[in-house]
């Protein structure tokens, strides 16, 4: 194992100082220092450029950027490299692009002038585009055009306009939580038949095919999946298994790709490279924008809030390319203004609603454990006019769950009643006679985020109140973080299904009241 640099080690223990100290302290003694000692303790200029990018004043910020300009005339190399690195952290602006050009233009040898490069990919703008053509600076001006049309022509992914004629053999993506499947493609059937052809789910995800003309918006009409994707295809793996860059910046920059990107945008064709699950992989993501832009000028590889993601997918057949609109916030869940720390996901809370199926005219629904209220929003959407009640021990909770129900559905008659109080409690302050509700559907905790004393009690206790409360023929619908059942209680479990939480499991089911005990 390879032991730390002396200036790694320093810059870590620098790193752990407060800002006045590290500006007041020890940049005077760097100062002072002999030329040998100054080399030594380099480690004080990236240190410095962290500490004041976190949490230094603009007055800290400003003085440091000055002291950092002034070392790139310093005559060791080295010290120049880290005061070109640090400036981007703390000074981001025109100033800090026009003095690094200008200490590239001066560079002692290649070696700096890759280093200032790479630093300028960081603030390039006009000044990088404007200056004489250089191979060390294709990527950073590359990054410098997204810069500037970031800032002059912004980008706007258009929801509601049709691609007229999709790419023969197109395909579209719809991921979900592991477990959801059935869902998603039950949802889909809600989808024209006439505009997608739904098929075979598999795992995390159902696929459609488009059969002629379709919006990005018809897509955002469900609710039950998390993100949808364009498949744009899958590339050849290389020997080891690893991604073909050549490839998958052919497949990238191909002229369907660039019909689909065209179709759905305006403004520059801005997108960010991600390998899910697999890392940051900046080289290859590097080297493929590299390939991409050689290949396609108006395709911008910007990993700074490019409207548009491309993921690369290893699968058994190679690497699975997907084309996928970054919305931020997502329009179908705009109403979340604010959120609890165990909150639901909110496709999940739409998938519980959903598992519900059908309900009465009448439809009385109640969530014991509101959180956000996103469950109570998304079962009001399907089923308008349903008398909604939430509860949750957390006061701040309720008080988001009214807010939040008001911006999905304001003037919304009858008002929803909520209690701040335990759920075992709430029944009595409401008043509610054996058989009241027609429908509990919630997210119970599940004891990872919020420590719960005694969560088999809970998830019992919940079960008993539902069959009292219940009508027969209402429905208990809850994300089940135990294998506990509802025995010798009038419930009758009619849907099963495990489904994937982000690093653990539990159960989606569905209970029926009986008229009497099974």
């Amino acid at each position: 194992m390879k032991n730390p640099s002396p200036t790694k080690d320093l810059y870590r223990q620098l790193r752990a100082l407060p800002p006045e100290q590290l500006w007041n302290d020890e940049v005077p003694a760097f100062d002072r220092a002999s030329p040998a000692e100054r080399t030594a303790r380099v480690g004080l200029i990236r240190a410095l450029g962290v500490v004041l990018a976190e949490s230094g004043t603009a007055d800290q910020r400003t003085a440091a950027a000055t002291w950092l300009h002034a070392l790139l005339d310093d005559p060791d190399e080295k010290i120049r490299r880290y005061a070109a690195a640090a400036l981007p952290k703390i000074a981001p602006g025109p100033a800090t692009e026009v003095a690094l050009l200008a200490r590239f233009a001066r560079a002692a040898n290649e070696r700096e002038k890759r280093h200032l490069a790479r630093d300028l990919e960081r603030v390039g703008g006009a000044a990088t585009l404007a200056h004489k053509p250089d191979p060390a600076l294709e990527r950073a001006a590359l990054k410098a055009r997204a810069n500037v049309q970031r800032t002059t022509t912004p980008t706007t992914i258009r929801l509601d306009h049709a691609i007229k004629h999709p790419p023969a053999g197109l395909r579209i993506h719809l991921h979900c939580r592991a477990g959801l499947e059935d869902l998603v493609a039950e949802e889909a059937q809600t989808l024209d038949p006439r505009r997608f052809r739904i098929l075979q789910p598999a795992r995390a995800r159902v696929a459609l095919a488009p059969l002629g003309p379709f919006t990005l918006a018809d897509l955002l009409t469900l609710r039950c999946f998390h993100t949808a994707a364009l498949v744009l295809g899958t590339s050849p793996a290389g020997r080891d298994g690893s991604p073909n860059p050549e490839a998958l910046a052919a497949l990238i920059a191909a002229p369907a790709t660039l019909a689909l990107i065209d179709a759905f945008t305006t403004g520059p064709l801005r997108y960010r490279l991600e390998f899910p699950g697999a890392g940051h992989r900046r080289s290859a993501v590097r080297e493929i924008g590299e390939r991409v832009f050689a290949l396609e000028p108006r395709l911008l590889n910007d990993s700074r809030d490019a409207p548009w993601q491309i993921d690369v997918r290893p699968t058994p057949a190679g690497h699975l390319v997907e084309l996928r609109p970054r919305l931020r916030p997502d329009p179908r869940f705009a109403y979340r203004g604010a959120d609890v720390p165990a909150a639901s996901h909110p496709p999940l809370a739409a998938a519980i609603a959903r598992l519900a199926g059908p309900g009465p005219a009448r439809e009385i629904v109640w969530d014991p454990f509101c959180g956000s209220g996103l469950e109570l929003i998304e079962r009001a959407l399907l089923h308008p006019g349903a008398a909604l009640h939430g509860s949750d021990l957390d006061p701040a909770a309720v008080a988001i769950t009214r807010a939040n129900l008001a911006a999905a559905l304001p003037g919304l008659n009858p008002p929803p009643d909520l209690h701040a109080a335990d759920f075992r409690d709430v029944p009595r302050l409401a008043g509610w006679r054996p058989g009241a509700l027609t429908l509990i559907v919630t997210n119970p905790p599940l004891g990872r985020r919020v420590p719960i004393p005694d969560l088999p009690e809970l998830i019992a206790d919940l079960f008993a109140i539902a069959a009292r409360y219940l009508r027969p023929g209402g429905r208990l619908v809850l994300a089940n973080p135990l294998p506990i059942t509802p025995a010798g209680l009038p419930l009758q479990r009619t849907h099963r299904r495990k489904i994937d939480l982000g690093g653990f499991h539990c159960h989606l089911e569905r209970y029926v009241r009986t008229k009497d005990n099974p």
